[in-house]
């Protein structure tokens, strides 16, 4: 998998599971990515507030869907919802290498050890971490942190990775099953990490 530049992108971004679903099925019945975006400018297919928000959430969604192979498409198509989301996930993971490695350096390590809750003090100790490796997280301030963490857990829920539990600094987490025609997806086209990450293993 593609190693990208850390970014604090994912403060404004969601998993946006529903459009993700919505585009794949748009692809897989032909249409191209100009079409969807001329779509999503002319009829707003995505249910966005305003044409600003319209042309974030296709243009993310598009990217993250580009950065899988194609193939994906009609396997995605015949999986149940909550292995669709993992594919959503797994896109969100292909182009955000920080929010990647949250999953595989803190919750997979939880998983391994037993672990079943991400407390916040694990999220500021990641990001405290990964200022002192990298000069641009370095630059970001406290409530731009904070942000991120909230986003990382929301997708993380939004996935079926966490729990739904709100209030207090713990969130459960929620170990996947993995469909089969899913995992041998992910480990023949280069995702074997985001299989390491899901699953809890070494």
């Amino acid at each position: 998998m593609k190693r990208n530049k850390y970014s604090a992108g994912a403060v404004k971004l969601a998993l946006w599971f529903m459009e993700f679903r919505r585009e794949v099925q748009l692809l897989a019945q032909g249409r191209t990515f100009d079409d969807i975006k001329a779509l999503s400018d002319r009829e707003n297919i995505f249910g966005a507030s305003t044409p600003a928000r319209a042309a974030m959430i296709q243009s993310t969604i598009s990217a993250r869907i580009k950065s899988m192979d194609s193939s994906f498409y009609p396997l995605f198509m015949d999986s149940d919802v909550a292995t669709q989301k993992l594919y959503a996930l797994t896109g969100s993971f292909s182009l955000d290498t920080l929010f990647f490695d949250f999953m595989y350096e803190v919750v997979r390590e939880k998983m391994i050890i037993g672990t079943k809750m991400l407390a916040d003090a694990d999220i500021r100790i990641f990001f405290k971490n990964k200022q002192e490796q990298d000069a641009t997280a370095a630059k970001w301030t406290e409530q731009t942190l904070q942000r991120l963490g909230r986003s990382y857990k929301t997708q993380l829920y939004e996935a079926g990775i966490l729990d739904n539990r709100t209030r207090g600094a713990e969130r459960g987490i929620l170990k996947p099953i993995l469909d089969p025609i899913f995992r041998g997806w992910l480990e023949e086209y280069g995702y074997s990490q985001v299989v390491k990450a899901l699953e809890g293993i070494r």
